[in-house]
């Protein structure tokens, strides 16, 4: 059998609301021909109901991850429309063309950390559309950003607080998903961080790295 080579290295950390059995927050990462495709998934509320719809949700990323950003979101809300629904960040890298495409609905925050060639550290902001997937589905819109090696996406559902990605080190992905549970997830809900690192070919990027949309 033929290895897909993996473009990206990824750290996740997870936990559930304390007295809950089920954790609603899940994330995805698939490995395909040319590329990547990763998301974080919040089952509205908490314990069984929202873990049954982030699962509905998982499985179907999984199974279409080459599919485009759009599409995705589109599967899964016809297959949730039955379940309280969820709230999900997707982003699929191209390391063909050194880019990576993402799209949130909800508020799983997303923020794509670079480094440029003066050690300077920049951040693209994922843009969220409001709305649930499964319920009420806003119109569509995924944003396209350049990649090099090192490029680190993380995501983050609302168990996590605002402003963790100024206090960010050079570090591993794990080790970086840890210390961001450690220390901003709240006591209050469901947390999960997802920390995805670009490791495909290096490209140059033009100065100002503006963003696109498709």
């Amino acid at each position: 059998m033929e290895t897909v080579k993996s473009f990206i290295e990824c750290g996740v950390a997870a936990r559930a609301l304390s007295g809950q059995d089920e954790i609603g927050d899940l994330h995805t990462v698939v490995h395909f021909d040319g590329g990547a495709m990763v998301a974080v998934i919040d089952g509205l509320g908490h314990g069984s109901e929202a873990a049954s719809a982030a699962r509905i949700a998982n499985t179907v990323l999984e199974k279409n991850a080459q599919e485009s950003v759009i599409t995705l979101v589109r599967l899964c809300h016809e297959k949730l429309k039955s379940t309280r629904g969820v709230v999900m960040s997707v982003a699929s890298f191209n390391a063909n063309d050194s880019t990576v495409t993402w799209l949130g609905v909800g508020n799983v925050e997303g923020v794509l950390l670079h480094r440029d060639s003066y050690g300077s550290l920049t951040q693209e902001v994922l843009p969220l559309r409001g709305g649930v997937i499964g319920d009420q589905l806003p119109s569509l819109i995924a944003s396209i950003v350049p990649v090099v090696k090192g490029d680190t996406l993380v995501f983050t559902t609302d168990g996590i607080r605002p402003g963790f990605a100024e206090s960010l080190r050079a570090d591993t992905t794990q080790a970086t998903a840890e210390a961001i549970m450690a220390r901003f997830a709240r006591a209050t809900d469901d947390a999960l961080v997802l920390v995805a690192r670009y490791t495909g070919p290096q490209k140059e990027v033009p100065s100002g790295r503006a963003a696109g949309r498709v």
